[in-house]
């Protein structure tokens, strides 16, 4: 029977670039920050990482020997764990078959493809909810409305995070909509008419409401790439606020990530190289 970890104990990378290094890294189970010099490999440990967990989701593999990446989980005995994975770069969409699935759609770019699938992951996100909240108004109980009514609170407190970070360009959700638009100066816009910046922090955030508070990872390359100075400094806490149970890998080569608490959580490349 299929038992979900709460979080990743560890990444084991037998070989970074041909034999040159092992890796051993001990994780915390909320937050960890991978610093290091360019190219000393921290992109490289957290898409492997990354692939591993995507061939172990895909093949009900609990390892594979083939890649040289080993994970523990919590529990030990955990043969899967929920994850997503956030890429930053919003370099333009190359590949034919997505182009023709989101034909007559503004999908131009890597960032707009995310969009576009996790707004998917936000209409089932709001059914979800929505059964969950019919079921207890009409349970009878007193207790469940409170319960009904607690379970509305993450997907405003995401509008309101959003509409206060947005606000210097006057953009707010929409929120009589069940897909994500905004609405600028009278004008309804779709996220793809956002900045690379605003894409890349909204994606970051939908990711962490759609988790639905599940135990799971967050695997991001470097998410700081076009935010500003501010938003990287709250980026961790954002994602804490609308999932405290999703425990965050990243590599990172801004110092702003982790001005807001979080220097205990950083460990540099070279004391996990053997």
């Amino acid at each position: 029977m299929e038992k979900t970890a709460q979080y990743i104990k560890s990444i084991e990378i037998d070989s970074l670039w041909s034999n040159r290094k092992h890796i051993v890294w001990e994780l915390r189970p909320d937050v960890n920050i991978l610093s290091g010099s360019n190219g000393v490999g921290k992109s490289t440990i957290i898409n492997r990482s990354a692939s591993h967990l995507k061939v172990m989701r895909d093949s009900r593999l609990t390892s594979n020997p083939e890649d040289g990446v080993h994970v523990t989980f919590f529990p030990e005995d955990a043969t899967s764990i929920h994850f997503d994975v956030i890429s930053s770069i919003d370099r333009p969409i190359m590949s034919r078959e997505v182009l023709d699935k989101v034909s007559g759609a503004e999908i131009r770019t890597e960032l707009d493809w995310q969009l576009y699938n996790l707004q998917r992951r936000y209409l089932n996100y709001q059914v979800n909810i929505g059964n969950r909240i019919i079921s207890l108004l009409t349970s009878g109980n007193p207790d469940d409305q409170r319960l009904a009514t607690e379970l509305t609170r993450p997907k405003k407190q995401f509008q309101d995070l959003v509409d206060e970070l947005f606000a210097p360009t006057a953009k707010t959700i929409v929120r009589d909509r069940n897909e994500i638009f905004f609405e600028q100066y009278g004008e309804i816009i779709p996220p793809y008419m956002l900045s690379s910046g605003e894409k890349q922090l909204l994606v970051i955030m939908l990711t962490a409401l759609v988790q639905e508070n599940r135990p799971g990872v967050l695997l991001m390359d470097e998410p700081e790439i076009s935010l500003h100075i501010e938003w990287q400094q709250r980026l961790i806490t954002l994602i804490r606020t609308l999932n405290p149970n999703t425990q965050i890998i990243l590599c990172t080569h801004s110092p702003a990530i982790i001005m807001d608490g979080w220097m205990d959580a950083v460990t540099e490349i070279e004391d996990i190289t053997r």
